[in-house]
């Protein structure tokens, strides 16, 4: 009988607000090692936030991330650095140092954290650069040389410097034309297969959701829910989710407005309302105020 995988990050019961405003509530997912979670879902639902509380660069208000049996706000700064190298983050437009070169920004990592030689972390920038499809001709051009196509697999290559076990993507894809965006998923699912990391990919293209992921989980607008509604829409397998019965996953999926305008454009005209009656009754309130002193 095959042992079950056990999860590598479990994600349980998390919920994150910022002031009086709620961004994940009750968000419960596992993600066993080697596996690819795509996480979907409309602007604004929390995907990134989501993947900064999992390098607890963002803290939970409720609940709980576990990584590798260890829950990341409960180490203390050293060892959450120590921990946090076992990540590599591969940001939505690159995050690419600006004034440094390609190869120093590639060796960026490796020259901070280690006492390698030049010449191996030399090697290693050559290798990286080499497994995303990019010649070492650029290593001496700044970001700001590149296509954008060129800038994510740089960035790409930058976040496997330190072997990572698990790779971040935020919007990988985002940005890129049709052809490139298929490149960078053969490089998500190529990265996986040669190094086995597990990756945890945000997106809104659901083609590459469906190529790249074995796990996909649909989130939803807190604003948009009730108060008893579960945050996640769906959970479970690619294949499922284009079968799916809930309207508003098969919106997404689909890509299609339906009412979305009209919706848009009455809750415009209440939060119109709302301001112009916050307005009015300060003003009466202002009003009140000054016939008061006037007396």
């Amino acid at each position: 009988m095959e042992t079950p995988k056990q999860p590598l990050i479990r994600i349980e019961q998390l919920g994150v607000r910022f002031g009086s405003q709620t961004v994940l509530r009750d968000i419960d997912i596992s993600v066993n090692r080697g596996d690819t979670l795509a996480i979907i879902g409309e602007s604004g639902c929390g995907k990134t936030v989501l993947l900064k509380t999992i390098m607890s660069l963002v803290s939970p208000t409720k609940g709980r991330v576990v990584f590798d049996d260890l829950e990341f706000v409960k180490l203390r700064e050293r060892e959450l650095a120590k921990q946090r190298l076992r990540f590599g983050f591969v940001f939505q437009q690159a995050a690419l140092f600006d004034s440094l070169t390609i190869y120093e920004n590639v060796a960026f990592a490796l020259r901070e954290h280690t006492n390698l030689p030049e010449s191996e972390i030399r090697d290693r920038v050559r290798d990286r650069l080499n497994e995303v499809g990019l010649s070492t001709q650029i290593v001496t051009k700044k970001p700001a040389e590149l296509s954008g196509g060129m800038r994510k697999r740089v960035g790409l290559a930058r976040a496997l410097m330190m072997e990572p076990e698990v790779v971040l993507y935020d919007e990988p894809t985002t940005g890129l034309d049709p052809i490139m965006s298929d490149v960078i998923n053969e490089l998500i699912i190529g990265t996986r297969e040669r190094h086995g990391v597990t990756s945890i990919v945000v997106t809104h293209d659901m083609k590459s959701a469906l190529k790249i992921a074995n796990k996909i989980v649909m989130l939803y607008p807190i604003a948009r829910l009730g108060e008893e509604d579960s945050q996640i829409l769906f959970k479970g397998p690619p294949e499922a989710i284009e079968s799916f019965d809930d309207q508003r996953v098969v919106q997404f999926v689909r890509g299609e407005a339906r009412d979305r305008i009209q919706e848009m454009t009455n809750n415009e005209t209440a939060t119109t309302r709302k301001r112009a009656t916050s307005s009015s009754e300060s003003g009466a309130v202002d009003s009140t105020v000054e016939e008061r002193d006037a007396s």
